[in-house]
Parts: structure tokens; sequence; C-alpha cells
């Protein structure tokens, strides 16, 4: 039951990963009129540096996708997981208002990051 909870949370988890990266490129999602000044400003800053937006988007697709396989999972949080440092330090710092859904996004991620704990202990070791 355990795997089969982890599998629906890893699928939930990659999607919206991918769903983040495509929009980058696409912008399909519109920005909500509320957002505050200071993310509109930082969001502006990123797009500035022409080949920073492309690169997190890049990374989230690649992650979102090995993050749907088991067996590729552990690497596709190696991959996203600058970016959700950057989520979370964002909703802390300039977007309090979307902290507790970065938060459960977190749990998320912390708990693909608890299963798949042996493949990352030869990194610890090195």
């Amino acid at each position: 039951m355990k795997k089969k909870i982890l599998f629906v949370v890893s699928l939930l988890f990659g999607l919206l990963l991918i769903n983040g990266g495509l929009n980058k490129f696409f912008n399909y999602m519109p920005v909500p009129p509320d957002m505050p000044a200071e993310v509109i400003k930082d969001g502006m800053a990123l797009v500035e540096i022409e080949w920073l937006m492309p690169l997190i988007a890049v990374a989230e697709i690649v992650g979102g996708i090995l993050i749907l396989f088991a067996r590729t999972r552990a690497l596709g949080v190696l991959v996203v997981f600058p970016v959700m440092v950057g989520v979370l330090l964002t909703h802390i710092f300039t977007a309090p208002s979307g902290l507790p859904i970065a938060l459960v996004i977190w749990v998320c991620l912390g708990w693909i990051i608890y299963e798949n704990r042996e493949k990352y202990l030869g990194l610890l070791k090195a």
C-alpha cells in the first residue's frame, strides 16, 4: 500500500514539475492578479538573464519525467532539488501566502528522498 501511495505522490509531483517547466516556455497559465510586487520583480530579474529561465524549465521538465519512474526517481530529485530550494525560499521571504502549498510539496519531496536514501549513500561516502 505504501508503494502505491508513494507512486501517486511521485506521479503528482512529477506532473506538477513538468507543468511548471512547460509553462515557462509556453506561458499558458495566467499570472494571478494578486501576485506580490516583489515576486514579479524577482521573476523579471530571472528573465533578464536570458539562459536562466530556460535552464530552470528544463530542470523541472527533466526532473519531473525522471520522478515519474521508480528507477530514476532518486536522480530526478537531485535534478529538481535546487529549483525546489528556490521555490521554498521565495515563499518564505517574498510570498508567504504560498508557503503552505510549498511546505506540502516539500513534504512530498522529503518522502521521496527518504524512500530512496540508500541510493544517495554512495554520494555521501565519496
